[in-house]
């Protein structure tokens, strides 16, 4: 789940990293109504799940009300890469005497965290590797051993922040750390984490990604997936509990297990075609969950051919089989099928398939066949609508 960074910030504070006081607004009217509470001078920020917004002019300081009336109707609209802003942050200025970058991710390579700092902050940290790699200082974090004061306070040294800085910046860094692993987090960034004036270090900004298969350790963050931004057929997917991306392809693909899934939609890139979703139904393959998930991709009008790949475990094929047959009686397809079943009880779950073969629902024995004939499929149906 990617966090607004309103949102991110109240995850910080939760974590007693010191973030800026602020109202988010959804009118001019209240972007006004906020920051006369506050008190000028304030920012005004779009709030959208994307980089590059003060670039975009979504991201403006206002020394008066007259001024936070302009920006914030100017702003409220505006599209940024795409994402057009509905709400934006009206936050208390702070003055900056230097700005920092920190952030901590996971490196999956090296099946450790990855804690990145620089001096540079206030640019996008993929500019400065590019430009400028020695000025980022990492760390890598074994999960079971944590991050210790003495390894930070090493890694901030490795960064070469000013004296000034260390045991503001040490302090922030072991509570960032904190919010990343007890909050579930994939991503917590600070860019520009800053130096003010009086010494003091303060967060001026937050992205925040959450593993949203931690919802139920934290109850507190359906607010947070309420607002992610998904397309219609995202939405309707997610109601019904299902694990799905929308793509831009025209093969539909439910597969169980998320290797699988994302196995099926690189197969179908190989032999030429483009998958319209990641769909990953889990472990099971019950009537309800088959049902639901033909129904989601059924609706999609980019859909040509559907390629249903299951390698049966622990679910059995016999109970899979069922499970299509059962929710094709419930669901009317407006797309071919193929189905490729293999694993446990898979030539039981075939006989049962067997009688309800035909143009429109078909088996491949392996999964390169049954990719191959589903684009080959989507290319025919693709090729008559266009005559």
């Amino acid at each position: 789940m990617d966090l607004f960074e309103y949102q991110g910030k109240q995850f910080f504070a939760d974590y007693g990293l010191p973030v800026s006081p602020g109202e988010i607004a959804f009118t001019t009217d209240e972007a006004v109504a906020a920051a006369e509470r506050l008190g000028t001078p304030v920012m005004v920020k779009a709030q959208v799940h994307t980089g590059g917004r003060g670039k975009a002019g979504g991201v403006k300081f206002a020394a008066t009300i007259d001024d936070v009336r302009e920006h914030a109707a100017a702003i409220l609209g505006l599209d940024i890469k795409g994402h057009v802003v509905g709400r934006v942050w009206i936050e208390k200025a702070s003055d900056i005497a230097e700005e920092y970058y920190a952030s901590f991710t996971l490196d999956r390579s090296a099946k450790k965290y990855l804690g990145m700092l620089s001096v540079e902050g206030g640019v996008e940290i993929e500019t400065v590797a590019e430009e400028n790699p020695d000025a980022i200082a990492k760390i890598w974090i074994d999960p079971v051993d944590g991050l210790g004061e003495s390894e930070c306070r090493d890694w901030v040294g490795q960064a070469g922040l000013p004296e000034v800085a260390v045991e503001g910046t040490i302090g922030i860094l072991l509570k960032l750390y904190t919010a990343y692993v007890d909050g579930d987090a994939d991503l917590v960034e600070v860019n520009p984490l800053i130096l003010t004036p009086e010494g003091q270090m303060h967060v001026l900004d937050a992205k925040v990604t959450l593993d949203g298969n931690s919802i139920f350790r934290h109850q507190d963050y359906a607010v947070f997936d309420e607002t992610q931004n998904r397309d219609e057929r995202e939405t309707a997917a997610h109601a019904i509990g299902l694990q799905y991306v929308g793509l831009d392809g025209s093969v539909g693909v439910i597969a169980n297990g998320a290797g699988l899934a994302m196995s099926t939609v690189d197969v179908i890139s190989q032999v030429g075609g483009a998958a319209a979703n990641f769909l990953d139904i889990g472990g099971g393959a019950d009537v309800d969950t088959m049902a639901g998930a033909l129904e989601v991709i059924n609706n999609d009008p980019a859909v040509c051919s559907i390629f249903i790949n299951i390698f049966g475990g622990i679910t059995r094929g016999e109970v899979v089989a069922s499970g299509i047959i059962e929710a094709l009686e419930r669901v009317i397809i407006k797309s071919p099928i193929v189905i490729r079943l293999d694993g446990t009880n898979a030539e039981e779950g075939r006989r049962l398939l067997e009688p309800h073969f035909s143009d429109s629902l078909q088996m491949a024995p392996t999964m390169l066949e049954a990719a191959e004939r589903t684009v080959a499929l989507a290319a025919a149906r693709q090729k008559g609508a266009g005559q």
